[in-house]
């Protein structure tokens, strides 16, 4: 599969929004590397460089623009794409995320699993 090369980081603390992304993303043939709290995202990010970040705003330990902040600082991650995956949908949020340098911002209730993923692929090409 081509898409196998490819990693992708879910940092989601909702332990059934993470299944079932999970299930959807190793679906479609990516690498996924999850983690439950913002700490632990950072971890995995520094260390396995993945393709694309899925980041969780509202998480324990470290929130997501907590975490964001710290990727940008990060030479061989300020360039991935950051795909700010909440729930929390207002302007001041979407804008926040932006400005930290997030690429994108999915409001999860919104969009389905299979058009989060259609997002992750737009940013492989």
């Amino acid at each position: 599969m081509e898409n196998a090369a490819k990693t992708i980081l879910l940092v989601e603390d909702d332990e059934t929004l993470r299944d079932m992304y999970t299930l959807k993303i190793e679906a479609e043939g990516y690498k996924l590397l999850t983690a439950a709290d913002g700490e632990v995202g950072l971890a995995l990010a520094l260390a396995h460089h993945p393709d694309v970040i899925l980041l969780d705003i509202m998480m324990p330990k470290m929130d997501g623009f907590a975490v964001l902040t710290e990727l940008k600082k990060d030479e061989a991650l300020k360039q991935t794409p950051i795909l700010m995956l909440s729930n929390l949908g207002q302007q001041a949020d979407v804008d926040k995320g932006k400005q930290l340098g997030a690429n994108d911002y999915v409001v999860k209730a919104s969009m389905t699993p299979t058009q989060v993923v259609a997002k992750i692929k737009s940013y492989l090409k």
